[in-house]
């Protein structure tokens, strides 16, 4: 039995080799690496590299652990002076992706996120915000790839935005906002994903009870709360307590999601 960590920043581990091994004998097969500006979709592609490199792969046989990855300027992360150069660098790899062996699956984390202090009452950082999350839609479509969303306090602007960017796939992550939405978001044919946060917070259980299963993905968020992605396991059997399903079949079912909306190869 194996399982998709479809959201993880391995930037932050100074080991991620290790990390990676030991998540890999949990049973661990794919990760999908997002960065949040430009120093860590930088560490992102060594870490992809050097996991090529590896031999014998982390785990035995077949293919090995795959890590996939995202490009992604965080809202948190905006500084104003960097944000030409990360796209450019972005634009650059999206270019080349085609032309050498690359995991690159999506676009992401990028969003709107209007909880920060400094943003709340900064109408400039707001449409800063807005800025670059357009960016990120205009990548995604021209290339025809998934965006991985972060929202607070902006889920039906980003959807909106979302929608009018004609961006075929998105997935809402770690998903905590009101039902409303949620429902449009699953109108729209996108999905939400669900982190550890579901063992202890009413707003993402709640979510996740709302949503179809095959409108669920499972994550880490990795390193949050301790996390790695070995603990995907635990996202996933709180998804299956809250649902009241059977775990077999769930798994089944949320790996079929990541692989689809990832496309991602068994």
């Amino acid at each position: 039995m194996t399982i998709i960590d479809t959201h993880a920043h391995l930037y932050d581990f100074p080991n991620a080799d290790d990390v990676l091994r030991d998540s890999a004998a949990a049973g661990v097969s794919d990760v999908v690496a997002l960065g949040v500006d430009l120093a860590s979709s930088k560490k992102h592609i060594e870490i992809v590299e050097q996991l090529q490199n590896d031999s014998p792969p982390l785990v035995g046989g077949g293919r090995g652990m795959q890590v996939h990855l995202a490009l992604g300027l965080h809202p948190g992360n905006i500084q104003t002076d960097h944000i030409d150069a990360t796209f450019l660098f972005f634009l650059e790899e999206l270019r080349r992706f085609n032309l050498r062996s690359s995991n690159i699956v999506a676009i992401g984390e990028a969003g709107l996120d209007f909880w920060y202090k400094w943003v709340r009452q900064d109408d400039a950082k707001k449409n800063e915000q807005r800025v670059v999350f357009q960016r990120h839609l205009d990548l995604a479509r021209e290339f025809d790839l998934p965006i991985v969303v972060h929202c607070r306090g902006a889920w039906r602007e980003s959807l909106g935005m979302i929608k009018a960017a004609h961006v075929k796939k998105a997935v809402f992550h770690w998903y905590s906002g009101p039902v409303d939405v949620l429902k449009d978001i699953l109108d729209a044919g996108f999905l939400i994903s669900g982190s550890l946060a579901l063992e202890y917070s009413p707003e993402a259980r709640q979510a996740v009870e709302y949503a179809q299963i095959d409108r669920i993905l499972v994550e880490t968020d990795t390193p949050v709360r301790g996390a790695t992605p070995k603990d995907v396991w635990r996202s996933f059997k709180a998804l299956c307590q809250i649902k009241g399903i059977d775990e077999d079949k769930a798994l089944a079912v949320v790996n079929a999601n990541a692989r689809a909306f990832f496309n991602i190869e068994e």
